[in-house]
């Protein structure tokens, strides 16, 4: 079963290939669903192929293509999609008013999971820039997000193992600009370089501890270091 915007946005795509002969653009799919970013749409087209009712052609650009629609579409006399075929692309068509149709849907309004922002991979061993990458996205399951913004990044490194972070992981980080003690947080150091490890305030001064014997603990004074998030959550693929 779709979730609403996971309909409209489903229609949207199948009008825009009927009217254009090509996918509509990941601005003109948030514009059409008064959405505020296109992380958004990153997200509904995901489930949308999940579900098997799209799917991405690849090496072309704003290349989707509908493989399959709602039953409640189909039942009121929608056309099946058409697939493309070889190097031609063969758009789908939706005719009529779907409004009759759309009247008698109930649709789920939650997901069990959402998408993060992947900004790149961090050092967990020697700190590297952070880099950020606003194509790249990551599912995560929404039951382990708080209230806030958070974004996800690579583990690079083997300095936080005993902290049970290896390196491929992907971590989920809730933004901040503090954490308490003994926290596990993204630290920028001189502003230029970032790197994952628990922080300790020690005095005047603050401490970023590795979870790995064979790595020493680095001192900082406060103005070098600047916290951009703290460690909520881990995903790890086998």
């Amino acid at each position: 079963m779709l979730t609403r915007k996971q309909h409209e946005l489903l229609l949207y795509i199948h009008r825009h290939l009927s009217e254009q002969g090509v996918s509509p653009s990941f601005d003109e799919m948030k514009d059409a669903l008064n959405l505020k970013s296109k992380s958004g749409i990153h997200r509904l087209i995901t489930g949308l192929e999940e579900r098997g009712f799209i799917r991405r052609l690849p090496h072309r650009a704003r290349a989707l293509e509908v493989t399959r629609l709602p039953e409640d579409i189909e039942r009121a006399g929608a056309p099946a999609p058409v697939s493309g075929t070889g190097n031609r692309f063969a758009p789908t068509v939706i005719q009529g008013d779907f409004s009759a149709a759309l009247a008698g849907t109930t649709v789920p309004s939650e997901c069990e999971s959402t998408q993060l922002p992947l900004y790149g991979r961090i050092a967990a061993g020697t700190p590297i820039e952070a880099l950020r990458d606003h194509d790249n996205f990551v599912d995560v399951p929404v039951s382990i997000l708080g209230k806030g913004e958070h974004y996800a990044l690579e583990v690079d490194g083997d300095s936080m193992i005993e902290a049970g972070i290896f390196e491929g992981d992907t971590v989920v980080i809730e933004r901040t600009d503090t954490a308490d003690n003994g926290a596990i947080v993204v630290a920028l150091v001189d502003r230029e370089e970032a790197t994952l490890k628990r922080i300790r305030r020690k005095g005047g001064a603050i401490a970023l501890e590795p979870a790995n014997k064979t790595y020493e603990t680095r001192i900082f004074p406060p103005e070098r270091v600047k916290i951009q998030g703290r460690l909520v959550g881990l995903i790890r693929k086998y």
